[in-house]
């Protein structure tokens, strides 16, 4: 039997409580963008007030951004930072490997230049977002406006060469219109099913003029907190 949505909040709440416990004073911390981010924002408001805890935050989308400011965090912007000690998101999906589909909330390109930056990423999901191949959940690709329907055209063309066949590819919309992300560029989302090797894909879907960034976050995950809606949670450190 499926999961209801009140069961997957209460794995986010968990995943995120948990998170909690790797920030300390004196941190520069990355905030994610997403449902399972936004629980984690309004704790991380909490515990800053509560300890009265010396941190800098970044938002990594305009929708955190305010969030944070409506919370009273002390947010500063990623450029006036030497390093990032710590960024918590979630993601839509992480596999064995904890290599992560993101991209969902449409913030890919600044979550992923968050995580690039930070000594730590500490990935948090409920149980449901846990699959064996990534591809259920459809793969955001961001690309720039000039052009977009030919590097729609160009990156059907790379799926086909990789083998891909049952697929669809769908600019994303909103309110009947092309869905725009915080950096003026589109995004397209691609169905595949499943992904039979994220690192090929990540890397030949790239080389496409015209594609700024993918949904495919490999090897960039320190850790992975699963929360279950009985209240408990596993921690999956990274291998390598």
């Amino acid at each position: 039997m499926p999961e209801n949505n009140s069961n997957k909040d209460i794995g986010k709440k968990i995943a995120a409580e948990e998170a909690l416990n790797f920030v300390h004073s004196e941190m520069v911390i990355g905030l994610g963008t997403g449902s399972t981010a936004k629980i984690f924002v309004d704790l991380l408001s909490q515990k800053y007030f509560k300890e009265n805890l010396n941190i800098k935050v970044l938002a990594t989308s305009s929708s955190t951004e305010f969030q944070s400011k409506s919370l009273g965090l002390p947010i500063t912007s990623i450029d006036t930072v030497n390093y990032v000690d710590l960024t918590i998101d979630g993601a839509d999906e992480v596999d064995s490997d904890l290599n992560l589909l993101k991209g969902g909330g449409g913030a890919l390109l600044q979550e992923k230049i968050m995580a690039s930056y930070s000594k730590k990423m500490i990935v948090i999901v409920d149980n449901s977002k846990v699959v064996t191949n990534l591809g259920k959940f459809p793969l955001p690709i961001e690309i720039v406006k000039f052009g977009s329907k030919c590097t729609q055209k160009q990156i059907e063309n790379t799926l086909l060469e990789l083998g891909y066949s049952d697929f669809s590819i769908n600019f994303r919309k909103e309110n009947g219109d092309y869905f725009v992300t915080d950096e003026k560029h589109f995004i397209l989302d691609l169905s595949l099913k499943k992904i039979t090797d994220p690192y090929i894909l990540d890397k030949k879907i790239k080389k496409v003029v015209g594609v700024v960034e993918t949904g495919l976050f490999i090897n960039m995950a320190s850790s992975v907190i699963i929360g279950n809606n009985d209240g408990s949670f596993k921690l999956i450190e990274h291998k390598g």
